[in-house]
């Protein structure tokens, strides 16, 4: 809230508001709102204008009244009024009077300014008085009063003037000089604003007494510099200051300037807010915060704060940056501490999963966690993982997810690896397997003419794989027509013109592996001869090469099918291939026919299995026809399993099963490869390398409580098949231990009561219920008593045979299985126990049960007893009224309930627990109260001085319990505002002191019992009239003291260094009675009225003052101070330099 503007009052204004007011007694509403005058926007108006509007301000907010503007007279006493209307508040509203922007008037208190609060009982009005005593200069100004009740809060401004009496005008400078108030130097602040006003000036007629100001001001505190300043009319302060700090040779005794120091430590969670608060003993203090020695300046960050003696420093949103030590300085006292910034716990968001590779390979484990930048720990095998000279583990971090790397992974890496946070771990497995190298595409038979290229193919899954290249068993050396190659994956071997002699096997065998690729090299050789030109056609099949058994191809899938056939004919015969009744005659696509000279080549690119069939060749000529049938077959890797799921999990191991794929691919399936991965994850994990034969795995070295997927792949001959659909998420889990502390709660002729404890070890998989099974002693057969789980840890077993003997046991269920079951050490006879009723009051109903008008009783009494034993209610020895009072009996426990309690309901109720001729009765003593009625005959018995005895009877209705006191209070008869004056007064009479002179009394009691006051007063029907005495004054005696000295330099002359062109001072002080006649020398000749010379005389203070002085003005100057009662010199040099100027 902005500062309001002071008023400043025309010369000769009236006061609008009477300023004399009594001491205790507060106007009435209808004279404050004649004397008070609107000022809240008087403070914007230009001096020459006044409001328009005189009337009372329009009221908003929590205020009823509002304080008014008003204009007081120096020495007088004014009050300001306030009113707040509480009747539709949760809790008591709080006030506070300020003067300007922040200076809190609470803690100015005392016998200058005085605060009183009132709270009228019937209207709901708060009054809150501010009243200052014997009004001077300093008081002038905006005020502002505010007022707040947990979410309400509401202000109003308003300003004094205060205006000085024409005849009282004082012409002592000293005595506009003083502190706010009466209560001597600890009353109020110092105040200059008098000293602003034109004065008439009066020569001192007498003689002051004399005194060393700087000594003075040498063992003075700071605080007190300005006062003596002004008390011996020393006005240029800041020079003071600064000479006085040049006088002094020893440091001055430090002040303890706290209050209240900072604690040693403070602690605080990361992101939050903390507050370090000092209490100061002077409220005017500078204070500066330091962080680790550099000064802290306010900002959104840091928050500085006054209120009142307190200094609060407030960091927002606390870093660990701001884990650092804090230094508070005042003066040249100082406090610290140190501030802890907690990390709050940093959870793992993304569990590390497990991996399986094979030696050489990369091995990456990642981890997100909740927090950017937070810090983890690795570990393998419970050592942490550090950087090493050679590089083997690296580390990474991006925001919030981390990476722990393995460059080249070998058998030394496997074990468990381990993440750590301060607020979590997660684990992970690696395994290491031998790398074992797969033919990615095998090297395949060719058949070639004399003079064409071959070249074999082969591709493997390693490209730093060497091998070497055998024909029939011998190595193949290059040569300039035969060429090997490597490049990446894929090896190749080149021969180039094809001659008969490169007919063979050719095998390629990879370096350091037991494999070997073979393939075969047919040479075809074309025989010319002459026949008759008659010739019928005839197809010659080769037999060799892809066909694996008569007339049948073997094609892997997506592989391309080249069959070359050679036709022989004259004339040249004409070719017809079919697939079934469909002839082929494409020449272009992926199933075509290409022709050639004694050639037709059957081209079938990308084998699918529609292509798998009966295919026929047709050849026809003039001299006949042949005919040859072929079998595609088309091989393939097989389809998914199907029917992937989890029958039985372990604590560290589940057991899948799976169904075999539909289509095998044409070769019967070798068998299986399986991989897991957790729940959510992407990386999946190999669990075997070897072929898996059977249908069922059981997979180990699991985590017990971690969601797991599992897929199946099938393999045949020709490779690994797609990956089956994923499992339903399972979890390893394992059964719990068995329940603890099973035993016999209760028996009757038929049922028995039993009640355990939970497992020890309950696992991850929890607890889904308990199963209850009993058997006669000595048989085997167990019969389950709970056809569903039970949840308690108690369970009644009911319908069993009378006098038996039952062996009991319990056992824990989860959705791993049962756990092991806890039985009974010894079995249970089942017959009636007979058991004495016995009631079990409650402590606090063993006394008198007090409850007020209106409210709920509801009393539980817990018993025993069995059989179950029966339960009757008496009051006063009459049985109850089930209309007006409700009871409610089970097995254990009897419920007395009245919803709305009356006093009707007082009296002692009776609780009787019987079976058979055995009972138990217990008594409660219920009392019923309600607010006591007024006292009665309230009278005043005696007035004397300021005192007046009251005496009262009590009051006809108790409330049906004792009195506990009275509560008396006053009012003036003017005001009619009552004031509390005893609280839980215990006798009839009282003494009523510190009534106030003139004034007449109005008296009232209230009467008071558990429930309260009563909500009427009984009041004095005569009132008490203080009368007034009157008072003498003693003036005091005076001694006048002699102040005469002669003259005495306090302050010598110092000797001066000045540049010339620029006016110098030269200054002293002196001090004598009478005033001496001060004389200025320069080498000892008497400086006469030279404007060049300057000379000041300052209430002792001395100053000669040169105008730009020359080199000439340099030399020696004295001061010589001359009274009736002696003389003093002082002297000193001056030295006027010349600036050296630049030349051009």
């Amino acid at each position: 809230m902005p500062e309001a503007k002071k008023a400043v009052p025309k010369k000769g204004k009236k006061a609008t508001a009477s300023a004399e007011k009594k001491e205790e007694a507060a106007p009435p509403p209808e004279e404050k709102k004649q004397e008070a005058a609107p000022a809240e926007h008087d403070a914007e108006l230009p001096e020459d204008e006044t409001p328009a509007d005189q009337g009372k301000t329009e009221l908003t907010g929590l205020f009823v009244e509002k304080p008014q503007t008003a204009t007081a007279t120096t020495g007088k006493d004014i009050v300001f009024v306030a009113k707040v209307d509480s009747s539709k508040l949760m809790r008591k509203p709080v006030m506070k009077w300020l003067k300007g922007k922040w200076l809190d008037l609470g803690s100015k208190a005392g016998k200058h300014l005085q605060f009183k609060e009132t709270y009228d009982r019937e209207s709901k009005i708060y009054t809150y008085e501010m009243k200052i005593v014997k009004v001077i200069d300093g008081d002038a100004g905006g005020y502002r009063c505010e007022v707040s009740s947990k979410d309400k809060f509401d202000s109003c401004s308003f300003d004094l003037t205060v205006e000085v009496p024409q005849e009282e005008k004082s012409a002592n400078i000293l005595e506009a000089f003083k502190r706010s108030g009466d209560a001597g130097e600890d009353a109020g602040d110092l105040d200059f604003s008098a000293l602003l006003k034109k004065r008439e000036v009066k020569k001192q007629e007498e003689p002051v007494e004399e005194t060393d100001v700087w000594e003075i001001l040498k063992n003075a505190k700071p605080s007190e510099f300005e006062k003596i300043a002004f008390q011996y009319g020393i006005t240029d302060l800041r020079g003071m200051l600064k000479r006085l700090k040049k006088m002094k040779k020893v440091e001055p005794k430090k002040c303890d300037a706290f209050l209240k120091k900072l604690d040693s430590a403070y602690s605080v969670d990361k992101g939050n807010r903390i507050k370090l608060t000092v209490e100061l003993s002077d409220p005017d203090a500078q204070i500066k915060w330091l962080k680790n020695g550099q000064e802290i300046k306010p900002s959104a960050k840091y928050i500085f704060e006054n209120v009142g003696l307190k200094r609060i420093l407030t960091i927002n949103k606390c870093t660990l940056a701001d884990d650092a030590a804090y230094e508070c300085i005042v003066g040249e006292d100082k406090c610290f501490t140190e501030v802890f910034v907690k990390e709050p716990p940093v959870l793992i968001t993304q569990l590390l999963d497990d991996q399986h590779v094979v030696v050489g390979d990369r091995v990456e484990f990642e981890v997100e966690v909740s927090e950017e930048g937070a810090h983890v720990k690795w570990m393998k095998d419970g050592v942490e993982l550090t950087r090493e000279e050679t590089f083997k583990y690296r580390f990474k971090k991006d925001g919030k997810k981390h990476w722990l790397i393995i460059q080249e992974a070998t058998k030394e890496d496997i074990g468990m690896y381990f993440v750590q946070t301060n607020g979590g771990e997660s684990k992970a497995e690696l395994m290491v397997e031998d790398k074992e190298l797969q033919v990615l595409q095998s090297i395949a038979d060719l058949t070639v003419k004399a003079a064409e290229q071959a070249m074999f193919k082969c591709e493997v899954s390693d490209d730093k794989v060497t091998g070497k290249w055998y024909k029939d068993g011998v190595e193949v050396l290059p040569s300039k027509r035969i060429k090997m190659s490597h490049i990446g994956r894929i090896h190749k071997l080149t021969i180039d013109d094809v001659v008969p002699e490169d007919a063979g096997d050719y095998t390629f065998i990879p370096d350091g592996y037991a494999l070997s690729l073979s393939a075969k090299l047919n040479f075809l050789e074309i025989k010319i001869d002459y026949v008759p030109r008659q010739d019928p056609p005839k197809i010659h099949l080769d037999t060799t090469g892809n066909i694996v058994s008569q007339n049948t191809i073997i094609v892997v899938a997506g592989n391309k099918l080249r069959l070359d056939v050679e036709i022989t004919g004259e004339p040249a015969p004409t070719v017809c291939w079919m697939k079934g009744d469909k002839v082929i005659a494409e020449v272009e696509g992926r199933v075509r026919v290409e022709s050639r000279k004694d050639l037709s080549c059957f081209v079938i690119e990308g084998a699918e299995r529609e292509d798998e069939g009966k295919y026929t060749i047709t050849v026809t000529n003039p001299a006949g026809e042949d005919k040859a049938v072929l079998f595609i077959k088309i091989v393939d890797v097989p389809d998914p399993p199907e029917a992937v799921k989890c029958i039985a999990v372990g604590e560290d191991c589940a057991t899948i099963v799976w169904e075999p794929p539909k289509y095998d691919g044409g070769q019967p399936v070798k068998g299986y490869l399986m991989e897991r991965k957790k729940k959510g994850s992407s990386r999946w994990t190999k669990l075997n390398f070897d072929i898996f034969e059977g249908q069922t795995y059981e997979a180990k070295r699991m985590i017990e409580g971690v969601l797991y997927e599992m897929r199946v792949f099938a393999v045949n001959g020709i490779g690994v098949g797609q990956p089956s659909a994923n499992s339903k998420p399972f979890m390893p889990i394992a059964p719990t231990s068995e329940p603890t502390h099973l035993t016999v709660e209760d028996v009757t002729d038929t049922t028995t009561t039993l009640k355990w404890r939970p497992p020890d070890r309950l696992g991850a998989g929890g607890i889904d219920g308990y199963a209850i099974e009993y058997c006669k002693e000595g048989d085997t057969k167990w019969v389950l008593a709970n056809q569903e789980l039970v949840d308690r840890n108690s369970y009644m077993v009911k319908g069993l045979p009378t006098g038996e003997k039952i062996d009991f046991r319990v056992v824990c269920v989860n959705m791993a299985g049962r756990s092991l079951p806890a039985k009974l050490s010894q079995p249970v006879t089942i017959r009636e126990i007979v058991q004495y009723p016995k009631i079990r009051l409650p402590r606090q109903l063993r006394t008198k049960y007090i409850k007020k008008v209106g409210e709920k009783v509801n009393l539980v009494i817990p018993f025993q007893g069995k059989p179950r034993p029966i339960v009757t209610w008496l009051k006063d020895g009459q049985p109850l009224d089930p209309k007006k009072v409700g009871v409610r009996t089970s097995d254990v426990d009897s419920i007395l309930f009245i919803r709305s309690a009356e006093k009707e309901h007082t009296g002692k109720y009776t609780l009787s627990v019987q079976i058979e001729n055995m009972q138990d009765t217990a008594t409660i003593d219920i009392r019923i109260v309600e607010k006591p009625g007024p006292p009665l005959l309230v009278k005043i018995t005696d007035v004397w001085g300021f005192n007046a005895a009251l005496e009262w009877k009590p009051p006809k209705n108790d409330g049906n319990c004792e009195i506990t006191g009275y509560t008396i209070q006053k009012a003036d008869k003017k005001t009619m505002e009552w004031f509390t004056v005893y609280e839980h007064n215990r006798r009839t009479n009282c003494t009523v002191s510190d009534l106030i002179m003139g004034n007449e009394y109005y008296f009232r009691v209230f009467s008071e019992n558990y429930c309260g006051l009563s909500e009427e007063a009984g009041v004095t029907k005569k009132t008490a009239v203080i009368l007034k005495t009157g008072l003498d004054f003693k003036v005091p005696e005076y001694k006048e003291k002699d102040q005469c000295c002669s003259p005495k330099f306090t302050q010598p002359l110092v000797d001066r260094s000045v540049v010339a062109g620029y006016t110098a001072a030269l200054s002293c002080s002196v001090r004598a009675f009478p005033k001496p006649k001060i004389i200025w020398m320069k080498n000892k000749m008497q400086i006469g009225e030279d404007p060049k010379f300057r000379m000041q005389n300052n209430q002792g203070v001395l100053t000669l003052n040169i105008r730009k002085p020359s080199p000439y003005d340099g030399g020696s100057y004295s001061c010589m101070a001359v009274n009736s009662l002696g003389e003093a010199v002082v002297e000193c040099k001056l030295e006027v330099r010349v600036q050296p100027t630049e030349k051009l």
